[in-house]
């Protein structure tokens, strides 16, 4: 009976290490989440920029008459004169689509007073075409001819590209670098090692530059060939990512 408190403290020596040993095994969830840094949002756009290949010129013709059936009928002559005049440069059926087609009464509102509304004149027909060209080159030629053809109104050219994705990807890889060498900014600004990035989304477009008009002008009128220059226009990519800040 006397040496039994001798023996339970030597058995509480003996256990003490084993128990503190075991302490720091398995950290947990809020240890995980400490070691984790703050979360980094960009957005980031690059271009290419490169020569068109292509453009889009609207074109079309309006016709006047006093009843619907005779604007139409006039409007449908002059426009398979537009569409011959195409096919004859050289554009395919394909690149020729059908815009809008527009029929609508005319008055003429002058002379109205309380007792009489305004005057019916007659009708307007008008048929609008979407027009890709492939050869730029000639396009200033091709919008002479339209209107020698008989076209009332010429909108464009609007400038592209036909296959965009090499100069895509090109934005890409360029968004992707700005977008790495931003983030190792921050994160050596803030006393951080390394930016990992983490997540990744994009959209992508053309900026073409100013889109020039043509108005409608006098075919009989004595005018030097109308000139056409494409420029440079800027195939773009933004991309919004994110990156992990880590010490």
């Amino acid at each position: 009976m006397r040496r039994l408190p001798f023996l339970l403290a030597a058995t509480a020596v003996l256990m003490a290490p084993t128990i503190a040993s075991a302490q720091p095994q398995a950290p947990g969830p809020m240890a995980a989440h400490a070691a984790k840094g703050p979360l980094l949002s960009l957005s980031v756009s690059e271009s290419i920029n490169s020569a068109p290949d292509m453009a889009t010129i609207n074109t079309g013709v309006q016709t006047r008459a006093m009843t619907a059936q005779e604007a139409m009928n006039q409007n449908a002559v002059q426009m398979d004169k537009l569409i011959a005049a195409l096919v004859k440069a050289g554009i395919a059926r394909k690149d020729i689509q059908t815009s809008g087609i527009n029929l609508n009464p005319r008055y003429d509102y002058s002379n109205r007073t309380e007792e009489q509304g305004p005057r019916f004149i007659g009708y307007e027909a008008s048929n609008q075409l979407s027009v890709t060209v492939r050869k730029l080159d000639s396009a200033g030629e091709l919008i002479d001819s339209l209107v020698s053809a008989g076209a009332t109104n010429i909108n464009g050219p609007s400038f592209g590209i036909a296959e965009p994705d090499r100069l895509l990807d090109q934005a890409r890889t360029k968004a992707l670098k700005t977008a790495q060498a931003r983030a190792n900014l921050y994160a050596q600004a803030t006393g951080f090692r390394t930016a990992r990035l983490v997540s990744i989304s994009e959209g992508g477009s053309f900026v073409p530059p100013p889109m020039p008009m043509m108005a409608m002008r006098d075919s009989a009128a004595a005018a030097p060939q109308t000139k056409i220059e494409p420029g440079e226009i800027a195939t773009s990519i933004s991309l919004n990512v994110q990156y992990m800040l880590e010490p």
